[in-house]
């Protein structure tokens, strides 16, 4: 559902016991087109100062400052409680980030920062809110295993967890995310479930629309989250609400916020 956190128009999910998060919307920005308005993204072609703003925004809607990934489409995963600060080590005038996926909590108040435009941006929790994990997944890092490895790390964090939830947020839906062979052969080992997720494309020889949401609820479930949903909104095809790459081409960047409260 949407509604107003710290005057911003953010998407939220179920609420759960000890964890506070929302997705941003492209609205309650400064910028202008093709970012209008609440570009995150530093690496998005948009004016860093800009930019700057927009994350003061958000970080005013938030209890600390977020730790804001380099990510690469891949499935590495990064233990929040053990990077140091934010501020040291700043590299060409932009904060250090580290170059991963996904990260991880068990702190109160460390906030975890997930940004897309398209792909998938997935909060994982145990039923008590005793750790945090959130993840980027495009195909790439859910086909190598973004989630499992998020998931792995807050067992480790919290080896008495009664049980796991999840919750996916706005992403491509299954009518607009048109992909080609290496995407279904990327898939094909986990089985007829997933290869169930791909829709063949008559007319488009070697072309299918994949349900993104859907391969990434198949390996959450199959990973052992129990309780695991989708929001069920299309960055695709909702220019008002969001930023979509695959739409647009150069836009700006959407953000995941995760926290113990």
């Amino acid at each position: 559902m949407e509604q107003l956190i710290g005057g911003l128009p953010v998407i939220t999910g179920p609420q759960w016991p000890g964890v506070q998060y929302f997705c941003t919307t492209r609205a309650g920005g400064v910028g202008v087109a093709p970012h209008d308005t609440l570009n995150l993204g530093l690496r998005a072609d948009d004016v860093p100062e800009t930019v700057r703003e927009n994350r003061r925004r958000v970080r005013a809607a938030v209890p600390a400052d977020p730790l804001w990934l380099r990510q690469v489409h891949g499935a590495e995963v990064v233990d929040a409680d053990r990077v140091g600060s934010l501020s040291a080590g700043a590299q060409d005038g932009l904060p250090v980030e580290p170059a991963v996926d996904a990260s991880v909590t068990a702190m109160r108040s460390r906030v975890l920062a997930i940004m897309v435009a398209d792909c998938l941006p997935v909060i994982m929790t145990d039923l008590d809110g005793t750790v945090v994990g959130a993840a980027h997944a495009g195909w790439r890092g859910l086909a190598g295993g973004v989630l499992e490895n998020t998931l792995q790390q807050l067992r480790a964090k919290a080896p008495a967890a009664r049980g796991w939830r999840a919750w996916i947020g706005p992403g491509i839906g299954p009518d607009h995310f048109e992909v080609g062979e290496d995407v279904l052969a990327a898939f094909a080992a986990d089985g007829p479930a997933a290869l169930a997720c791909f829709t063949p494309r008559p007319q488009h020889s070697g072309k299918w629309l994949a349900d993104l949401p859907a391969l990434a609820l198949l390996r959450l479930r199959r990973a052992g989250v129990e309780d695991a949903h989708a929001c069920g909104l299309c960055t695709v095809s909702d220019p008002a609400r969001f930023f979509s790459y695959r739409r647009d081409g150069t836009t700006g960047r959407m953000a995941l916020l995760a926290w113990r409260d």
